[in-house]
């Protein structure tokens, strides 16, 4: 019996006659994914969710859980305006793009986060001694956008004093700069010695505002230290940012004729010394440091090589210890404190070109003892070629970012310490202790009140980065 095909084509093959009229087959079996509307004037394809799970078409638009999981325009600008680096060009940056961002950036609300954020302020630039007609100055170390004019952060103190309120320090200096003396910088504030009234001064560049302190008659005016900190306690608080907090100043005499080292601490709360407190002093000092470093709550000065006084905030009280074993080839570098790992205290010695330092433990019975941590060729990290008449000198530490300043041949270099990254940032004829100063720098940003934005970004504001 014959059989009859159906006239109705196979469902499983497809033809189709390309341009060049070949017949061609496909199977829907081994082609799921392509399926032919004759709905429009041409095939539509059409991806399968069975292959492509993650991919689902919605005619409405973005899909409602996707719509909730973002966070307004105000609060997604915020988080990631929170996010731009703490480089002083960042924010007036940001607020010259429209007044929407400006509103942003300018809230002291998102400041403080901005900061909190960051919790480490940028180094701005370095305050030194500068000529006899110079005075004090500021050396900004930043290139541009972010390098401050040095008029910005000027320090041109009057010469007589009389006044212990906040006030403008933007005057005049008097007839001699050799007047003032600087002592410290810290949390974005400045200490100088005005040796005509015998008073220290303790400045914020940031405001251009500043406060006169009476030095107890009882301190030896030439050999006097001193130290400025933020006092503030709260928790959360970012040093560098407190431009209205409360301060301490911490000064330090030494050369006695008892052989004692003797310490007193102002208090901006109060505004009154505390009491004198006695110590321990070193029979014979040589290279005394001229600045400490603060770790934890302890201000800690290197002298004699391998001495340390510490002073302990906390305590009130002054100890002499005994810092890392030194080789004779180490016996007459500078030392400084320094930051270790892990909030511990650390040892730094310079010698010619090598540089060495230490980490001190104190095990559960308080007995501390120095390990060896690293050893140096400080002339690969610079990538010179010291010549045998030249020497490399340190002139400062920056304990927030870990940062060891270095003279050698008329220039200065930076060496972050643990990294190891050095850069030469700028050049100098004399040798000069070199203090660094740290801050926040937002100026411009505010709708109310400061520099337009755009001034500063095109240099037309005194307040300007160029």
């Amino acid at each position: 019996m014959a059989r009859r095909r159906s006239p109705r084509p196979r469902p499983q093959i497809q033809v189709s006659r390309d341009a060049a009229g070949v017949i061609r087959r496909r199977s829907p079996r081994l082609h799921p994914q392509t399926q032919v509307s004759e709905e429009g004037a041409g095939v539509t394809p059409r991806r399968s969710p069975r292959l492509h799970p993650q991919i689902q078409a919605n005619v409405k638009g973005t899909s409602p859980a996707a719509t909730a999981s973002l966070p307004d325009d105000d609060g997604m600008l915020w988080e990631i305006f929170l996010r731009l680096p703490p480089q002083p060009s960042s924010l007036p940056r940001a607020s010259a793009v429209c007044k929407q961002w400006r509103r942003i950036v300018g809230d002291p609300k998102f400041h403080r986060q901005f900061y909190a954020h960051h919790r480490k302020p940028p180094l701005l630039g370095v305050f030194l001694r500068g000529g006899k007609q110079d005075g004090i100055v500021f050396n900004p170390i930043l290139d541009p956008p972010d390098r401050i004019p040095p008029r910005r952060f000027s320090l041109e103190l009057p010469s007589n004093g009389g006044h212990h309120n906040l006030l403008n320090c933007h005057h005049r200096l008097g007839s001699n700069h050799d007047d003032h003396d600087l002592l410290s910088c810290r949390h974005g504030l400045v200490l100088v010695k005005d040796c005509v009234s015998g008073e220290v001064i303790v400045c914020d560049p940031i405001t251009g505002k500043q406060r006169r302190v009476a030095v107890p008659p009882v301190f030896k005016w030439d050999h006097l230290w001193g130290v400025v900190l933020c006092a503030a306690g709260d928790q959360g608080h970012v040093h560098g940012s407190c431009h209205s907090s409360p301060f301490k100043v911490v000064l330090l005499s030494l050369f006695r004729q008892d052989k004692q080292s003797l310490a007193c601490v102002y208090s901006s709360e109060t505004g009154e010394w505390g009491n004198l407190i006695l110590g321990e002093g070193p029979y014979y000092i040589q290279n005394f440091g001229a600045y400490a470093t603060l770790v934890g709550n302890v201000l800690y000065w290197s002298f004699n090589g391998n001495c340390i006084l510490e002073f302990d905030l906390d305590r009130q009280n002054l100890a002499v210890t005994a810092g890392p074993p030194l080789t004779p080839d180490f016996y007459y570098g500078d030392s400084q404190i320094i930051h270790a790992e892990d909030g511990a205290v650390g040892f730094a010695i310079l010698a010619h070109s090598r540089f060495r330092m230490w980490q001190r433990n104190v095990n559960c019975q308080g007995v501390a003892t120095w390990v060896p941590w690293k050893t140096i060729e400080m002339c690969n990290i610079l990538g010179l070629s010291l010549q045998t008449w030249e020497q490399m000198t340190w002139m400062g530490y920056d304990e927030d970012n870990d940062v060891i300043f270095l003279y050698v041949g008329h220039n200065v270099y930076s060496v972050q310490l643990k990294s190891m990254e050095s850069k030469k940032i700028y050049e100098s004829n004399w040798i000069s202790d070199i203090h660094p100063f740290t801050s926040f720098y937002t100026t411009g940003t505010s709708i109310d009140g400061g520099s337009d934005p755009a001034e500063m970004l095109h240099g037309t504001s005194d307040a300007c980065l160029v």
